[in-house]
Formats: structure tokens, sequence, C-alpha cells
């Protein structure tokens, strides 16, 4: 036996032992998608487990998703294997820049170029509009969601928005999903500046490129990715959209604008079918920290746990649930 296929009985072992079960979100390595119960985006990943008997989660992702799953199950342990597997783009808002920012924000909109000085901070902000909802995208942390109004996904983003009684809205964290948006809603949209490194560093000479090398590939891109990026793109959507659009599209290549985590899962759907990615450097090292050893040692131990307390739990379970509403 090789020593992935002893460790993947070992935690085979502690799985049925610990009555757990092993999520892993689409940008994860192949091994540790490979052993895993049910892979998807994180938020479907955290819905599925609280519909599911089990004691223990093991979230294979970064801390947010762990965070999101000890929300929606606060009866059962939450496990992430690789405590300093982060995510950039949710620690780039914090608490206390949400609170600022319901009563005050600065007058610039995020319009694909505009960017923040480096010395800015919210001490500089001079326009005050109290009342105006805050959208929290779920890649936040815990905290930052229960200081929201509510939250949405990049699926999901304009239809929330549009659902909102407000001709204003500020959406944080990500200038890139806000620009999109913004492009597809009459709504004023004011965005936070953070932004996923993986997806803005792509940029449209990456698509003329991507296309020159692959004519007559549909190209998708993710919404995280620069709105000038997004507007090349044949389809735009979150990584279940485009799981979901491989499979059902008659065409038989494609351009995958995201992770290339997610072409594992692509290529193992639609073995007749060629992807490649937009770059090949879109890659998290946060989602490549989870190991297979990881996961084993997780389980073993039972470390790191995650668990929201309950005077942010329930602010931010509000923020999800009123997502949910949404029809």
């Amino acid at each position: 036996m090789t020593e992935k296929d002893i460790l993947r009985e070992k935690i085979l072992h502690f799985k049925k032992e610990r009555n757990a079960i092993i999520l892993a979100h689409n940008y994860q390595r192949e091994e540790v998608q490979e052993i895993a119960d049910y892979t998807g985006d994180s938020l479907e990943l955290s819905r599925t487990a609280a519909s599911i008997e089990c004691e223990v989660i093991v979230f294979c992702g970064v801390n947010f998703m762990a965070e999101s799953a000890s929300i929606l199950s606060p009866d059962k342990t939450v496990i992430l294997p690789e405590i300093g597997a982060c995510c950039p783009m949710a620690d780039m808002i914090t608490v206390s820049s949400v609170r600022h920012l319901k009563t005050q924000f600065p007058g610039y909109h995020y319009t694909g170029g505009y960017r923040y000085p480096a010395d800015f901070t919210l001490r500089d902000i001079k326009a005050l509009h109290p009342g105006v909802p805050v959208v929290a995208y779920v890649n936040t942390t815990a905290d930052v969601k229960a200081e929201s109004d509510i939250c949405c996904t990049s699926a999901n983003g304009v239809k929330i928005v549009e659902s909102l009684d407000t001709d204003k809205v500020i959406c944080i964290p990500d200038r890139n999903l806000s620009a999109w948006i913004a492009k597809n809603t009459k709504k004023e949209v004011i965005a936070w500046d953070g932004f996923c490194h993986v997806h803005d560093r792509v940029t449209p000479d990456d698509v003329t490129r991507a296309r020159k090398d692959h004519p007559g590939a549909v190209l998708i891109a993710h919404p995280e990715c620069r709105i000038e990026v997004s507007e090349m793109a044949d389809y735009v959507t979150s990584t279940s959209g485009m799981i979901r659009f491989a499979k059902a599209s008659d065409a038989g290549e494609f351009i995958i604008g995201t992770e290339t985590g997610l072409l594992y899962k692509l290529r193992k759907d639609n073995p007749d079918k060629i992807f490649h990615p937009l770059r090949k450097d879109m890659v998290c090292p946060n989602m490549k920290k989870t190991t297979l050893s990881s996961v084993f040692h997780a389980m073993e131990t039972m470390t790191y746990k995650i668990k929201v307390p309950e005077e942010i739990r329930v602010p931010a379970k509000r923020a999800l649930d009123r997502m949910l509403e949404v029809k």
C-alpha cells in the first residue's frame, strides 16, 4: 500500500469512530477532494452539513468557511485541519470598519480602475449615510457577518441587492463582485476596496491570450475577477454555477476563470470535455495548505476546533437567514 492509501484508511477509521463527515471546498487539493464526503462551495457545504446527522464536521477549506459551518451547526464540533488557512480577502475588512462604514463611508465609488490611496483610513471618511444596508459576501468572517444586514453569494449577489428596499447599498468586501453587481442593477453600490488576489490578477490580456490559445472554447469567469475581465467572458458565475453550466453545455471545450482546484471536479464530471485554466497560476496557497496528513492529524487529535460565540453566531445567522429567505 502507498502512503496515501494508508492515510486514507486511517482517515476512514477515525471518520467512523468520530461520527464525522468531511467537507472539501472546490479549490482543495485533488487528494483532499477525493477523501471528502461532499465537495462544493462554502455555503453549500455548510448547509449540507447542517442537514446531516453527525457529531463532527471536518471542513477542508479556510477559516471563514469553518465559521459558517459553526454558525449553522452550533451543536456539532467543527474542525479546521489547518488553522493557518485563512482568506486574505475576508481579512481585508474588520468589525470596526464595518461599524464605521454603516454610518460613514468615502464618497468614492469603485468603477474598475480606482484604488483607495495607500494611506486612506476611516478617519478620512467625509460623507454620512445612516441607514444604508450592508451586504456581506459570505467570504467574510463571522463577526463581520454579524455586523451586516444580509449576506450574499457570488451567485445571488444581484438578486440580494435587488431585494432590498433601498436605492443604495454597501457591498463588502470584494470590489470586483461589487462592480459586477453594480453593472447588473440600477441601484447605487458602494464597494469596499477588498479583493481576491487569485482572481484579481487576471487581466484582459490574459483573456485575449487564452482565446488565442484555445479558439472556440467557452470562457467562464468568476465574478471575483475584475469587471473588465468579466465583461469579456461568455458566462459569469460562481464555482457551483460553473459546474452546472459545463455539465449542461453542448460545448466540448472551456476556459475556466477561477482557482485551478475546480478543474479536478470539472474534469471528473465531464471526462469527454476539455478544460483549460484562464491562468495557470490561479492558485490559492491557503486553499492548498490542507493535505491528507492534515486531515488525518485533525481527526486523530480533534484539532483545530472552530466555535463561533453565541453573541456573534446569532446575528451572523440572522444575516445568512435573511439571504436564504430571498426567493
